[in-house]
């Protein structure tokens, strides 16, 4: 006799049991530990402030005035070399600001810095600097306390309420400009800047090196300095 090897229950058309599951889980997702959950959140938080900041210097404006002669211009200081000599970046912001002076944009230059780590002023090496270059010492106003760019502005700013001065060019390296903008953007000043150029050429990796080194300061300021290191002019 012939034996179908159809199973019984699909030869009468009933449905085919489906085995039973033997109890075996398919592994599900890893949760992550608490320390990996604050390692992301960290990064992500970094990241933020870091685009904040980029986002933050390229809306940083160039000025709060049409004005195009100030009654002063303010040249912001950079550390002078181990024997007091100016460095090409701090040489740079002066001859940036003489050429200005040269040319009728305000009748002073106001140097703002304060002692370096190897003693010198910044701002009475700047001011032998412009001297050397043709101001003339009546012209020149030195504040030799600022620590940092806040303390630049604000310091600079007092000077100017002082003599009834309401009006400066604001001149720094250009990788400085957008966070002394935001800077000086809260202080009652009207005021515009200029970026000196540099005095020999440069490589990129050299600018790209300040320029995140300015991001940074950015951030810095934007979640802390501005409160924390207020200074009222």
């Amino acid at each position: 006799m012939y034996r179908s090897n159809v199973p019984r229950n699909v030869a009468q058309g009933r449905p085919r049991r489906v085995p039973r599951s033997t109890g075996h889980k398919r592994p599900g997702r890893k949760r992550l530990s608490w320390k990996q959950r604050l390692a992301i959140a960290t990064v992500a938080a970094v990241l933020f402030l870091l685009i904040w900041a980029v986002v933050a210097r390229s809306l940083a404006p160039s000025s709060n005035t049409a004005l195009t002669r100030f009654d002063a211009i303010i040249v912001i200081g950079a550390p002078a070399d181990s024997d007091g000599n100016p460095t090409p970046i701090e040489l740079a912001r002066v001859t940036e600001a003489v050429h200005e002076y040269q040319k009728g944009v305000a009748p002073r230059l106001i140097l703002t810095g304060g002692a370096t780590r190897h003693g010198f002023v910044e701002a009475r090496v700047m001011a032998h600097a412009s001297e050397a270059q043709g101001i003339p010492e009546s012209a020149v106003l030195v504040e030799p306390d600022a620590k940092d760019t806040i303390q630049n502005a604000c310091y600079s700013v007092r000077i100017m309420k002082a003599n009834g001065w309401h009006s400066a060019e604001i001149v720094s390296a250009a990788y400085q400009l957008p966070r002394a903008a935001l800077i000086f953007n809260s202080l009652p000043l009207d005021w515009s800047t200029r970026a000196a150029a540099p005095l020999s050429p440069v490589s990129a990796a050299y600018e790209d090196t300040y320029t995140a080194v300015e991001v940074l300061k950015t951030a810095r300021y934007l979640i802390w300095a501005r409160w924390a290191d207020r200074c009222e002019p």
